[in-house]
């Protein structure tokens, strides 16, 4: 099966973050996505979102272990 691509709608929805700040996070490369059709809407593959969530889960980690 096709790996499922987001809309920045469904990343905010996922991560409980308003969609310009999900804009935001792919723009700045935190989040890799891409851009398709003429109008430049931006996607996101599952896979790509979920390491996202790990590299922050696994930084959260590391700020508790070093309070």
């Amino acid at each position: 099966m096709p790996e499922r691509m987001l809309t920045l709608a469904d990343v905010a929805e996922i991560l409980d973050i308003t969609v310009p700040t999900a804009r935001s996070l792919v723009r700045q490369g935190e989040i890799q996505g891409f851009q398709v059709g003429g109008r430049g809407m931006w996607r996101v593959e599952s896979k790509e979102l979920d390491a996202y969530i790990e590299r922050e889960k696994a930084a959260a980690a590391a700020r508790r272990s070093t309070s």
